[in-house]
């Protein structure tokens, strides 16, 4: 579950105000909104690397405001992905395992597991200046989910993908939200990939959450119409 309540934040002249919504465990959330409108500020305050002025964040029944990024429990994939450059594709799905500690055959294992489901199983010992656009987000969306995180936060994943790479990762997300294992808050500015994939779609404009304007589709917080 991610829950916010009354988020408030400041950055210069842009401010939040009073942002609330819920995505019930293991359900799919899109939050819309125009360059510029809040919605990464959002992502990034869920995922504790902006600081709030007040408010809540629950993620998975925990309250998490006040704990940095490593102990909020979050896969995070940045819009350009934010590979290792110096380390394999190999590397940067085994990341978050290593620095947890675990047996390197357990690593090994989940890194095979990972490359075979997002299809990189020829790309693991190729280095990431070597991947194309949509290479790049698969492993960092594998690297992300790495240690089975609660929460998965995703910064306009398919942005700067071509029309055929796009779709391609997209199916990749259609059957990550069929499994129900992690509880996504996706961010994005297109309305197709929000009413595709989303079970809650949510919307900010200026530093605020505004009901849905499109016929059909449902307002923030609530599920979309089936």
């Amino acid at each position: 579950m991610i829950a916010v309540q009354n988020l408030c934040l400041d950055q210069g002249a842009f401010q939040l105000r009073n942002v609330s919504f819920t995505i019930p465990t293991g359900s799919y959330g899109v939050l819309m909104g125009k360059t510029g409108s809040g919605k990464t500020s959002i992502l990034e305050a869920v995922a504790g690397l902006r600081s709030i002025a007040s408010g809540s964040v629950r993620l998975a029944d925990r309250e998490v405001s006040k704990l940095p990024p490593a102990q909020r429990g979050v896969g995070f994939v940045p819009q350009d992905g934010a590979l290792f450059r110096q380390r394999t594709v190999r590397g940067n799905l085994g990341f978050a395992l290593e620095i947890r500690n675990i047996a390197p055959a357990q690593i090994e294992e989940r890194v095979c597991e990972l490359a075979s489901w997002l299809g990189v199983e020829a790309l693991l010992d190729r280095y990431p200046q070597g991947l194309s656009g949509g290479e790049a987000q698969r492993i960092a969306l594998g690297r992300a989910l790495a240690f089975h995180p609660a929460i998965l936060l995703l910064d306009e994943p398919l942005s700067a993908l071509d029309e055929e790479t796009r779709e391609q990762l997209m199916l990749i997300l259609e059957k990550l939200k069929v499994r129900r294992e992690v509880t996504v808050l996706h961010v994005t500015h297109q309305r197709s990939e929000a009413v595709r994939l989303g079970d809650v779609l949510l919307r900010v404009d200026a530093g605020r959450m505004i009901p849905w304007e499109f016929p059909g589709i449902a307002i923030p917080g609530n599920s979309r119409p089936s």
